[in-house]
């Protein structure tokens, strides 16, 4: 595994870190645990245990193989792995893969299996395909995960109502009548009452119930059913946890080799489809925690190697397969741990009570544990991701996926999901609509959908029935174009122009490309020392046409000779269809009045981003605003905070004022224009999320600086008095400064700049509504600030005493 590794020193927090030169190295340390580490595992422990046997019990497996998967999965996956929170264990996404290897080769040949399916995954880890694994289209790995869930679900119920359950679906659906006539009313009510735990606990009110809520409902729920159970004295078959001498440990598997190999296969996709979309997963809990320390982001193809080394181990314990579990996972992360440590110490707690608790753990009846798979189960099958391939038209291969997996198996469902997806796109790549409309003096060709050569002989027809001399416009609604649609177009449109014929070539969507080279510089053959000319529709600044068009690069004049035929301002289809959706092209930029700019803003919105937009602002007229965040931040015309944010209508209510200042209550002298709209957003929209964004180069923030005691008080000045605190608390040595990721503010302005964050934020918590949000746990508060010059987002953390703004890569958010 060595060679595989890069060599590198890495803390158990996984940053890595560097030593000076010529610094000696550095002396042994003493190991520390973090508070909020020793925690998150007891709770994550708490989880892991009932889930752990219940898991097992749906296998079929030996009810110690869950404990063991779940400690070695703790201790093992969570030192080597790649993702410091993930944890791993037993999941209930290889329950169906699991419990048919069982019955097909036995115990200890499906030990044997896991054993061979972390050689496949360290395999995999060495040749760094981790990537590739979220190539799989989300339909498919959510059908999957919900066709596990439905088959976990029926075979659950059986045991639920005191009986057996059966091999596959069909046959536990057929049986299900007579199940249901001959129920065992004690097994009944456990399961009742455990499911009836699950369901209330986590929705406890008041005071009191968020307390209790930090108790894990899993826990609660198996911990209830057992104790009514053995008070009332109910005969029920219970957990049976053999002596571990008499564990069985992996043995040489018999069998058909083909067989063999597709079952080491099957375990090998879902272990490490189900981790590596884990750990993204994670990733994305851990960057939307407000306070959270840095922790490392996850490293996919080591995160392989770790499952890997997991599964070696565990197969060869006589433990069942190890992957990376939501569940634990997602409670890790909220219970604040900060570090690998957590993962370890839940399986070395694992392992103290699979050693010390066995007399207490065969009080648990098979029922209660057979009601919290099945609830499981159940949660897999999730209407979010419904809803989301709807809206991505992508339901038929959730649903082929789900029912395949379902029918036939989970490798046999998969293999069907990718074949439909498969014929999904194709279907999509051939189904381009070209219409052809004539109206106002000009023809309009529109193209939705791909353009490909399979497209070129519809493109042929519309384009033949535009007249000589017309005006046209061919509006280009995909985001491909391929060699052969690029040049019946660029064709047309060179006679169409020496015809007499106008033509004007747009594309609305962002982004829109064509598969054609770029025009270089200075003659340079592709691939030279210098940089292709970017014209300005190649600008990532999306939304705001008319200004992109102004501000952005314009490509250099060409001779007449180098231009495209039919373009004599040299701009063609290369251009135009890249993605040009303004009034741009052949217009005169906006440097003209501002009434001039205003109208031609209101008319490149009109024609190009209005038809985008009206179906969602229709919904939003209908339905009224439902912002999730109040963002308060600088009238600066450089703080473009939907640009900043990557939001739209409807995700953000924005209030500006001068320096991004929070009066307090009971300070701002018949103004109460901020303190309406903080009471509105939290009482009437009950955003989630209050942000106080500043930025480099505040013009507030030098005023306040330059600002004379005994100057003339205008409007402004009276203004500003709200940032003295912040001032104030500058100058406080007592108080330590806020700084940036890596370095100290630039100036006094930046340091200024930085601290009014940190005090407008104490100024929010005085208001009535938002301390009650945040008594309420409702609404969370954020400092952000924006570097301008950089195009830099930092966000507030907490560390202790310490406020730093820690910067906000690209690469946190490309996943």
């Amino acid at each position: 595994m060595s060679a595989c590794v890069p060599a590198r020193t890495l803390d158990s927090d996984h940053t890595e870190r560097t030593h000076p030169p010529h610094s000696p190295p550095p002396g042994p340390r003493r190991f520390r645990i973090a508070g909020a580490d020793v925690s998150a595992a007891i709770a994550v422990f708490l989880i892991a245990l009932p889930l752990s046997l219940g898991i097992a019990l749906a296998t079929g497996a030996p009810l110690q193989a869950g404990l063991v998967a779940a400690a070695v999965g703790g201790i093992v996956a969570g030192r080597i792995g790649g993702s410091p929170l993930q944890v791993s264990g037993p999941a209930a996404g290889l329950t169906v893969v699991t419990a048919d290897i069982i019955q097909q080769y036995g115990w200890r040949a499906t030990c044997a299996i896991t054993v061979l399916a972390g050689l496949a995954q360290l395999g995999l880890g060495c040749l760094r395909v981790a990537r590739g694994a979220l190539a799989v289209s989300p339909a498919i790995v959510h059908g999957m995960l919900a066709g596990i869930g439905v088959t976990i679900a029926v075979a659950q119920l059986h045991i639920v109502l005191g009986g057996t359950p059966q091999s596959s679906v069909p046959d536990n659906l057929r049986a299900l009548p007579a199940q249901l006539a001959n129920l065992h009313p004690a097994a009944l009510s456990v399961s009742v009452l455990t499911l009836t735990l699950l369901l209330l606990w986590p929705r406890l009110p008041g005071r009191a119930g968020r307390l209790l809520r930090a108790v894990p409902a899993a826990l609660v729920a198996v911990a209830g059913a057992t104790t009514v159970a053995a008070a009332a004295g109910l005969v029920l078959p219970k957990v049976d946890l053999p002596s571990w001498r008499n564990h069985a440990l992996a043995g040489l598997p018999e069998g058909p080799v083909l067989g063999l190999v597709t079952a080491v296969l099957t375990t090998t996709l879902v272990c490490s489809v189900q981790s590596l979309l884990g750990a993204v997963a994670v990733d994305k809990l851990v960057s939307g925690r407000l306070g959270a320390g840095p922790v490392g982001r996850s490293d996919l193809d080591r995160e392989l190697l770790g499952q890997g080394a997991a599964n070696i181990v565990s197969g060869s314990l006589g433990g069942l397969p190890v992957a990376g579990v939501a569940v634990r996972s997602s409670a890790n992360v909220h219970a604040g741990a900060v570090s690998r440590n957590s993962t370890m110490l839940h399986g070395v707690l694992v392992v103290a009570a699979a050693l010390l608790m066995v007399p207490l753990l065969e009080f648990i009846p098979l029922a209660s544990l057979a009601a919290l798979v099945m609830a499981v189960g159940i949660q897999m099958v999730s209407l979010h991701h419904i809803r989301t391939v709807t809206r991505h038209r992508e339901v038929l291969v959730y649903a082929v996926t789900t029912l395949g997996v379902v029918g036939f198996g989970v490798l046999e469902g998969v293999a069907l999901g990718i074949a439909v997806a498969v014929a999904v796109a194709l279907h999509r790549l051939t189904r381009t609509r070209i219409t052809h409309e004539e109206g106002e003096g000009s023809h309009h060709v529109h193209v939705r959908g791909q353009l490909t050569f399979l497209a070129v002989p519809r493109l042929s027809r519309a384009l033949h029935h535009v007249p000589q001399g017309a005006q046209v416009v061919v509006e280009l609604d995909g985001s491909f174009m391929d060699h052969a649609a690029y040049e019946t177009l660029q064709d047309w449109q060179s006679t169409h122009t020496a015809r007499g014929g106008t033509v004007e070539i747009t594309g609305r969507r962002a982004g829109l490309r064509i598969a054609e080279p770029a025009v270089l510089t200075s003659g340079e053959p592709a691939g030279g020392p210098e940089e292709p000319v970017t014209s300005g529709a190649d600008c990532r600044c999306r939304p705001w046409t008319a200004w992109r068009n102004h501000q952005c690069e314009r490509p250099r004049a060409l001779p007449d000779g180098d231009r495209p035929p039919g373009t004599a301002d040299g701009k063609g289809v290369e251009d135009r269809a890249r993605g040009a959706e303004s009034a741009a092209e052949g217009e005169p930029e906006p440097d003209g009045t501002g009434g001039e700019q205003l109208v031609r803003g209101i008319s490149a919105f009109q024609r190009n981003t209005a038809p985008l937009v009206r179906g969602e602002l229709a919904r939003l007229a209908r339905e009224g605003q439902q912002p999730g965040q109040l963002f308060l931040t600088c009238a600066d015309s450089r703080v473009v905070t939907s640009m900043i944010t990557s939001s739209g209508p409807g995700d953000l209510f924005v209030v500006r004022n001068v320096g991004n200042l929070v009066p307090p209550p009971g300070t701002e002298s018949g103004d109460d224009s901020v303190a309406a709209a903080i009471e509105y957003a939290v009482e009437v929209l009950a955003v989630r999320s209050i942000t106080v964004c500043g930025h480099s180069g505040c013009g507030a923030m030098q005023a306040l600086l330059d600002s004379d005691p005994g100057g003339t008080r205008t409007p402004l000045r009276r203004w500003l008095r709200h940032g003295h605190p912040s001032l104030e608390r500058l100058g406080d040595t007592g108080r330590p400064a806020p700084r940036l990721t890596g370095r100290a503010p630039a100036d006094a302005v930046e340091a200024l700049c930085l601290t009014n964050v940190v005090q407008q934020l104490e100024h929010l918590r005085a208001h009535e509504s938002v301390a009650r949000a945040l008594k309420d746990e409702a609404l969370e508060l954020h400092g952000l600030y924006f570097h301008v010059g950089e195009a830099q987002a930092y966000l507030l953390t907490e560390r202790g005493e310490e406020r730093v703004f820690d910067r906000v890569r690209a690469a946190d958010l490309a996943m």
